[in-house]
């Protein structure tokens, strides 16, 4: 199949469009479009198709692709310019979903756990969404949208996937935007206590790289799907941050305790936990790394940790 990633320079998008182009997922024609405001080249050298620096502006930035991939986004949660937001995330989205009904594509794109904020975990399909920032809102916005597109247009398949807490190889480049693991990681490798807010009980689900991908296969493969269907992609468990310091210390070989201090955010989520029982069920998704320590072991083994 020829396929799109956009946001293709950036952490998931590059993983996912890499993976797509190999032997083991097909073989497949893919296409990255990125405008490198968030994404990085460095991800991109070992990758071999055509790569379209731009953004997702209203044209069609290449020939008809058969599934869109919609990795493009602002993904800084601490962004409080609401026009930039919602002209970037939303609008954007709404320029994609407009080739794909010119091209009768299937779309899978990029949601966010953060569509649930602070609620009770574990985080279920049915809760009702409560965003704390505008990032949050606009991936809400995003889900309506595809809704109402999916309303209008009966035969588009468009999927979207609440991302969990995604680390793993490829993120170096987001410094201090890069996951917990990846940032703690950094500074015990460096000799330094890790920080992380008071008391370190805080609860992520911390979902890997690999399994992310694997989740977007899967939704660009299943043929039986609700219109405008939306899917948790985690690992289904929630890890505290010192969980996290302690499988580091396991898997670097230090013995570095952690730096508490003050947690100056409001809009701060305590817990997220991914109820992954209907993507377990429609999409056939099964996380390899359903333990801190064994995403923390394999992280290292990639060498980019």
């Amino acid at each position: 199949m020829r396929i799109l990633v956009t946001g293709g320079a950036g952490f998931v998008g590059s993983n996912l469009a890499k993976h797509l182009e190999s032997p083991v997922a097909g073989d497949h024609q893919v296409v990255v479009l990125d405008n490198f405001s968030s994404g990085s080249f460095t991800n991109l050298v070992d990758f071999h198709g055509d790569v379209i620096s731009s953004g997702c502006e209203s044209h069609e930035p290449c020939v008809r692709c058969d599934v869109i991939f919609h990795e493009a986004s602002i993904t800084d949660t601490t962004v409080t310019d609401q026009l930039l937001m919602m002209r970037n995330n939303v609008e954007s989205f709404r320029n994609v979903l407009h080739w794909a009904a010119r091209w009768n594509s299937r779309v899978v794109w990029a949601s966010s756990a953060a569509v649930y904020g602070n609620q009770a975990a574990p985080n279920k399909l049915t809760d009702t969404p409560h965003p704390l920032n505008v990032y949050g809102y606009s991936k809400l916005a995003m889900e309506r949208l595809a809704y109402l597109w999916s309303k209008e247009h009966p035969e588009l398949r468009i999927v979207g996937l609440r991302y969990f807490n995604v680390y793993g190889a490829g993120e170096g480049h987001k410094g201090k935007f890069a996951s917990m693991i990846y940032q703690l990681a950094q500074q015990m490798k460096a000799g330094k206590r890790p920080r992380i807010f008071k008391a370190g009980e805080q609860k992520r689900d911390f979902v890997s790289i690999q399994d992310v991908v694997q989740a977007n296969v899967r939704a660009m493969q299943v043929e039986r799907l609700p219109q405008a269907a939306v899917f948790n992609v985690g690992c289904g468990r929630a890890g505290t941050f010192n969980e996290v310091v302690a499988g580091l210390n396991k898997v670097l070989g230090t013995n570095l305790q952690a730096e508490y201090f003050e947690n100056p955010y409001a809009f701060f989520q305590n817990h997220t936990e991914a109820d992954i029982s209907d993507t377990a069920t429609i999409l056939g998704y099964r996380p390899q790394y359903a333990s801190i320590q064994d995403g923390i072991l394999a992280y290292k083994a990639s060498g980019a940790l």
